[in-house]
C-alpha cells in the first residue's frame, strides 16, 4: 500500500495513560529516536505524585508531551497535535488541552463500562459525537498486542504490558522516526529476560507494521533535522545536566566533589546520576534526612572538597539553618533547590517558582548567599557551573533554583570542549598568613573577593577556630564586639553584592520597543515564544532574563528604566516583582499563576498584546 508522505515542520504529541502504562518511557523513547533524527525538541513529563494511583482514574493520568520541529523552537508546546490516549480517563484529562481537528488515537480495548464509569462518562466519546471536530483513531491497542505476542512465552499480563511499545511503533512509522536505538534499549532493558525482549520489540515492530498496512492512517509525516550550530549534540533532562555540570566543576577545580542529599522528588535523579560518576572524584551520601545531608556536604568543604547538597523546597526550609552557618563560617556550598508546587508536601511533581523569597532571605539574621537559576535543561550544565565558580572563589553558599518543568524537562544540548570551560582551581592556605610571618589570620580578606582563606584542616601552622558563633575581623577569635559584629555583617553582605556577574541583556530586534518582558529560571521558554509572535504580528516588545538573582547585573535598574512598562511572568504570586519594585522602584506588571504547570506562549502572548497596545 503507497501510502502519501506530507512534510511538516513542526509536531507536538502527548501520549497519556495510567502511572502504569509506561508513558513516561514512551515518551522518552520517542524523544530519543528524535533527538537522533537531529529536529529540535523540548519535552514536559507530568505524572502524579503517587507510585501508583488508582487504576482508570484522573488522579492517576501521567502524560508525556515532546514537541519537536525542523527549526529552533523554545517550549514543549501549548496544545498537542496528537494525543495518544490509553484508557478513557487519559482521554478526559487531556481532551481539553487539543485544538480542533486534532489526531486523537484511542485504546478502545480500554473503553469499558467500568472504566468509563470511573471518570464520569455515562456514554462512551468515541459513540456520543463528543470528539466531533477531531479525528479519531480508534485501535484495539491491547488486544491487538497481545494477538501479535500469542506465540511468545510470557504471560498475558506481560504481553498487556506490551501495548506501549506497539503504540510506540505506530507513532513512530507515522512520524517516519529511526527505531534502530530503541531496539538496542530493550535488549539492555531486558538483558536478564530475553523474552520480554523478544516480546516488547515484537509488539513495536507490531505498531510499526499496523501504521504500514491499515487504511486508517493513510499519511505519513515527516519533520526535516533543524539547522543547528555544527558539534555533537545528546538530549538531555536538566536534572542530568545539573549532575554534568557539577562533575565538570569538579574537573576544572582540580577538587573531589561531595553530594550530601537526602531523597526528595524532584532532586533525586540528580543524587542517582552523580552516584555512576565515582571515577571523576564524586561521593555521594544518602543521609538520613535534609539537616544530615547539608551538614555532610559542609564539612566536606571544610575538608578542601566542593560540597553539594540537592532538594527541593521543604528540604531547603530545613537547611536553613546550616546554610546560615556556612554564611558565618565562609566555606563554599552548593545548595540546588529543584522547586515544586507548596506549601508543605504541596504536590511534589509539579512545577512553581515559589522559593525565591526564602533563597534571598530565608534565614535567620543576616545572611546573604549567592543566587542563580538556569533558564533551561541545557542550561542547568553552565549554571551549576557557574555556581561552582561563585561558591569556590568568594567562599560562599550559592543556591541554584531549578524547577520541577526544568529538571524533568528535555532538550538537545551541545557538547562543549573541557578546555572552553572556566578553570576553577583555587589556592588553599599552605603559611601563616600574618605580618609577624608565623601567626594564620583565617579572616584576613582577599582585597578584591573579600573572601578568607581557606585552609584545610590538619595544614601545619593553621590550626584556627570555626563555628557559628561570630568571629572577630582577621583574627577570627570569638567575639561580642559591637563594632565588630557590624563590620562583618556589612563585610559579608558586600562579599556578595561585589561578585562580579554579565550585565542582563536584552533583545530588542526594533530597539523602539516600549515594554519590556523580565523573567527568571524556566519562564525563558514561553516568553521568548510569546515575544516571537507577537513581533511576528509587527509589535515591539523586547525580553530580558534574569540568571543571576544575588547579586543582580550592575546594568539591571538602567534597563528597566529605558522602558515604559516592565512585565514579569512568574509561577508564583510575584516575588521577583516585588524585589524590584523594592530595589529598583519600578512599577512593575505582575502577570502570575500556580497551577502547577509552565506558562503557555499563547496566554503570555494573549497578556502581553495587550499591555504593548495600551503603553
Amino acid at each position: 500500500m503507497t501510502k502519501q508522505v506530507r512534510q511538516l515542520d513542526r509536531v507536538v504529541i502527548r501520549f497519556a495513560g495510567d502511572s502504569g502504562d509506561g508513558m513516561q518511557l514512551t515518551g522518552d523513547r520517542f524523544t530519543s529516536e528524535t533527538a537522533q533524527l537531529g529536529n529540535d525538541i523540548s519535552t514536559l513529563p507530568n505524572f502524579p505524585a503517587e507510585i501508583r494511583a488508582p487504576a482508570g482514574t484522573l488522579p492517576g493520568v501521567s502524560s508525556f508531551q515532546v514537541h519537536f520541529a525542523d527549526y529552533d523552537i523554545l517550549t514543549p508546546g501549548d496544545a498537542p497535535n496528537v494525543l495518544v490516549a490509553m484508557n478513557p480517563a487519559a482521554l478526559k484529562a487531556n481532551l481539553a488541552d487539543l485544538p480542533r481537528g486534532a489526531d486523537i488515537i484511542v485504546n478502545t480495548d480500554e473503553f469499558t463500562k467500568r472504566n468509563l464509569a470511573k471518570v464520569g462518562y455515562q456514554v462512551s466519546p468515541l459513540d456520543d459525537g463528543t470528539l466531533d471536530g477531531y479525528t479519531l483513531h480508534p485501535v484495539a491497542l491491547t488486544s491487538m498486542t497481545v494477538g501479535a505476542l500469542a506465540e511468545h512465552q510470557i504471560s498475558k499480563k506481560d504481553a498487556e504490558r506490551a501495548k506501549n511499545m506497539f503504540a510506540l511503533g505506530l507513532l513512530s512509522w507515522m512520524y517516519s522516526r529511526p527505531y534502530e536505538s530503541t531496539l538496542r534499549f530493550l535488549e539492555r532493558k531486558f538483558a536478564k529476560r530475553p523474552e520480554l525482549v523478544a516480546a516488547n520489540v515484537a509488539a513495536f515492530k507490531a505498531g510499526w507494521n499496523f501504521g504500514e498496512t491499515t487504511e486508517d492512517f493513510g499519511v505519513r509525516y515527516e519533520v526535516k533535522p533543524a539547522q543547528m550550530k555544527p558539534g555533537t549534540y545528546r538530549n538531555i533532562t536538566g536534572n542530568a545536566a545539573l549532575s554534568l555540570g557539577l562533575v565538570a566543576a569538579g574537573v576544572r577545580a582540580k577538587l573531589p566533589v561531595f553530594l550530601g542529599a537526602y531523597p526528595i522528588t524532584p532532586a533525586s535523579d540528580i543524587l542517582h546520576e552523580l552516584s555512576k560518576h565515582k571515577r571523576f572524584g564524586i561521593t555521594t551520601v544518602q543521609a538520613e534526612d535534609e539537616i544530615a545531608a547539608i551538614g555532610a556536604a559542609l564539612g566536606a568543604s571544610y575538608g578542601g572538597a566542593l560540597g553539594v547538597t540537592t532538594t527541593s523546597g521543604p528540604g531547603v526550609a530545613l537547611k536553613g539553618e546550616t546554610i546560615s552557618l556556612a554564611v558565618a563560617l565562609e566555606l563554599p556550598l552548593v545548595i540546588v533547590d529543584v522547586q515544586r508546587a507548596g506549601p508543605s508536601t504541596g504536590m511534589p511533581t509539579k512545577t512553581e517558582q515559589a522559593d525565591l523569597n526564602m533563597a534571598l532571605f530565608g534565614r535567620h539574621g543576616e545572611a546573604p548567599v549567592a543566587v542563580i537559576a538556569p533558564r533551561s535543561p541545557s542550561d542547568c550544565f553552565h549554571a551549576a557551573i557557574e555556581a561552582a565558580r561563585i561558591a569556590l572563589t568568594y567562599r560562599t553558599p550559592v543556591i541554584l533554583l531549578s524547577d520541577n518543568y526544568v529538571a524533568n524537562g528535555s532538550e538537545p544540548w551541545l557538547l562543549p570542549e573541557v578546555d572552553s570551560l572556566p578553570d576553577l582551581q583555587v589556592e588553599f592556605a599552605t603559611s601563616p598568613n600574618g605580618e609577624d610571618g608565623k601567626t594564620f589570620l583565617p579572616y584576613l580578606r582577599d582585597p578584591e573577593t573579600l573572601a578568607r582563606p581557606w585552609a584545610i584542616p590538619g595544614t601545619p601552622g593553621l590550626e584556627h577556630r570555626i563555628g557559628g558563633l561570630e568571629k572577630a575581623d582577621k583574627t577570627g577569635d570569638i567575639s561580642y564586639d559591637p563594632a565588630n559584629h557590624d563590620f562583618m555583617v556589612r563585610t559579608r553582605a558586600a562579599r556578595i553584592e561585589s561578585i562580579p556577574v554579565p550585565d542582563l541583556e536584552v533583545e530588542d530586534p526594533d530597539g523602539d520597543a516600549r515594554v519590556l518582558v523580565l523573567g527568571w529560571g524556566s519562564t525563558y521558554g514561553p516568553i521568548g515564544a510569546a515575544c516571537r509572535r507577537l513581533r511576528q504580528h509587527g509589535l515591539s516588545i523586547a525580553q530580558a532574563h534574569l540568571r543571576h538573582l544575588a547579586p543582580m547585573p550592575a546594568n539591571v535598574g538602567e534597563v528597566l528604566r529605558s522602558y515604559d512598562r516592565v512585565v514579569i511572568p512568574e509561577m508564583n504570586l510575584g516575588q521577583l516583582a516585588h524585589v524590584i519594585r523594592a530595589r529598583f522602584l519600578v512599577d512593575a506588571i505582575g502577570y502570575n499563576q500556580v497551577r502547577g504547570l509552565p506558562f503557555t506562549a499563547a496566554e503570555l502572548e494573549i497578556m502581553l498584546e495587550e499591555v504593548v497596545k495600551n503603553a
